[in-house]
């Protein structure tokens, strides 16, 4: 099966840099997007997580992650793994200010071989990055399905 492609998307939104990284990292912004609550402690080595009810209504961790560098508000770059899933792949969030909009750049790589999570977050990140712009362009979403 061998080593699973990068996953790359790009987004334009119409926003200052400052507002753009509060999408990302706020816990309002993650809530209104992931109906979950997010705990980040944004330094090298500091733990991510997004967590909510889970399908059977007792609570869980969705996501799991850890910081490796990060550089407010144009990068981000961190761990990424899934529910109880032990293997971790790598997020780098790129902010770019042009002349009315911050160019969003999000590369999903390192992944393990075999990562049953691959899937689900190649239909998610266009999702997720549609959602976010929605919310900080126009001050409220859609659901995800």
């Amino acid at each position: 099966m061998g080593q699973q492609a990068p996953l790359n998307y790009v987004f334009y939104i119409a926003a200052t840099p400052e507002k753009v990284w509060e999408g990302f990292v706020s816990a309002e912004s993650n809530r209104a997007i992931f109906s979950a609550e997010f705990q980040a402690d944004l330094k090298p080595g500091g733990v991510m997580a997004w967590a909510g009810p889970g399908p059977d209504g007792k609570p869980m961790t969705y996501v799991h992650g850890k910081v490796v560098r990060v550089e407010p508000p144009k990068f981000l770059q961190y761990t990424f793994a899934m529910g109880q899933n032990d293997k971790a792949s790598r997020v780098t969030l790129e902010l770019a200010a042009e002349t009315e909009a911050i160019k969003v750049t999000v590369t999903h790589d390192e992944w393990a071989e075999g990562d049953a999570t691959y899937a689900s977050c190649a239909d998610g990140w266009p999702r997720i990055l549609s959602r976010l712009k929605t919310l900080i362009e126009t001050g409220k979403t859609f659901k995800p399905h």
